[in-house]
């Protein structure tokens, strides 16, 4: 979301230096999916931090994914081209990239999260390692709060949309965030009509090969902002909803029926101890470089 996108603006602030001038190290190659909002290149957010992120680990092979032929379509596509669309975009840029095809790591940014964990899930040539997402909404959401700076006419008309007309066919098609919308007072609803997030869930049926896939990932870590004003309920970025029926009463993941009944092997994955729960004071996206270094360069990435 895009209240976040120019956050990265703080990753700037600091340079970062090779720690030696030979490094003989053989980094896992890393995507970055940037979240609504946003782009793959802007030097103040997703390209500066994948800048920051060759400078860290001299020698690495950063892809931040760009969804169209151009900066501006690539905004445009983070609001109106369909997240299963995009997944097989995505999904073919994968395949055509040989300097992936032995692996890679993967960070998601807001919405950039769950459409890569869709693609680790639907896309067998991604042979992702590790997914880290940050303010992701893997359990959808339930109020558009802040509307990711778009103009105040805009942002009404996505609000109005959403709280009225969200599984509406047209809506599902032609407005990405309906996709994950997930309203509790009509679960029903939500499972049979939403077109992309229902599905990755598995909802309504399991999806073998999805759960089977996730659990296949070396790690799964979720990066929580303690004071998020754009993700509602901000437990979703950690898999938690409100309990069925109300809007007030949160569960946390493993309170929940995907996790006890084990829908997507996040409850055997936790057993394992591949997934982890990491939660930042701050806003949407808001976070220094220095603590993006420690906590996810240096502790997910830098082997």
């Amino acid at each position: 979301m895009n209240k976040g996108a120019f956050c990265f603006i703080a990753c700037l602030w600091v340079t970062v230096s090779s720690a030696a001038t030979e490094n003989d190290t053989v980094y896992t190659p890393v995507v970055l999916w940037h979240g609504m909002g946003d782009t793959c290149c802007y030097p103040f957010s997703i390209g500066g931090l994948k800048s920051n992120i060759e400078k860290a680990l001299p020698g690495i092979y950063v892809v931040s994914l760009k969804i169209g032929k151009n900066i501006v379509q690539d905004l445009e596509n983070g609001y109106f081209m369909h997240p299963n669309k995009q997944v097989e975009f995505v999904c073919d840029q994968i395949k055509a990239n040989s300097l992936l095809a032995e692996g890679f790591n993967a960070v998601g940014f807001s919405q950039g999260s769950q459409f890569l964990r869709a693609l680790v899930q639907r896309c067998p040539e991604a042979k992702m390692k590790k997914l880290i997402t940050l303010g992701g909404q893997h359990q959808g959401v339930y109020g558009l709060p802040d509307c990711a700076g778009l103009n105040s006419n805009t942002c009404d008309y996505i609000r109005r949309m959403l709280n009225h007309a969200a599984y509406y066919g047209f809506v599902q098609n032609n407005l990405v965030q309906a996709t994950y919308w997930h309203d509790p007072l009509n679960e029903d609803m939500y499972k049979k009509y939403s077109t992309f997030l229902s599905d990755i869930n598995n909802e309504l049926s399991i999806n073998d090969t999805y759960r089977e896939r996730l659990i296949n990932l070396d790690k799964f870590a979720m990066v929580k902002f303690l004071n998020d004003t754009v993700v509602q309920p901000v437990e979703s970025e950690w898999f938690g909803f409100y309990e069925p029926g109300q809007a007030k009463i949160v569960m946390d993941l493993r309170s929940s029926a995907i996790y006890e009944q084990d829908r997507l092997g996040l409850k055997q994955l936790d057993e394992q101890g591949k997934l982890d729960f990491i939660e930042v004071e701050g806003d949407h996206l808001q976070f220094s470089w220095p603590w993006f270094k420690k906590n996810i360069v240096d502790t997910y990435l830098s082997d």
